[in-house]
């Protein structure tokens, strides 16, 4: 067994503890941001592939209700997860229609 497939570190209860575990860390750790980002979409443009949907990480995207002019439903920012985007830009590289961009925001 790897030391990254192992139970990893684990809290003074005995539970396994929460969040990245390394076996080996980074040696600018405390100085890496992990860098946000703000969701539009060219809602005209959408063509309901829902691909943006299912290749985003963060799962910061679902299918609306509403609908464009052609008919198509839009996607949109799940309520409360605007601030999970980590700008990774997926969701704009596998769009087949450019209807999604991200812009890099400092937050």
């Amino acid at each position: 067994m790897s030391p990254l497939e192992g139970p990893g570190p684990r809290s003074e209860g005995g539970a396994l503890a929460s969040g990245p575990r390394f076996w080996r860390k980074p040696i600018d750790l405390e100085e890496q941001v992990i860098p946000k980002g703000r969701v539009h979409i060219v809602v005209e443009r959408c063509k309901e592939c829902e691909f943006c949907i299912e290749f985003c990480p963060k799962d910061v995207l679902r299918m609306s209700a509403r609908f464009n002019r052609k008919g198509y439903r839009i996607p949109e920012v799940v309520p409360g997860r605007e601030e999970e985007c980590t700008a990774c830009r997926h969701c704009e590289f596998i769009c087949p229609e450019f209807s999604i961009f991200i812009e890099e925001v400092k937050r």
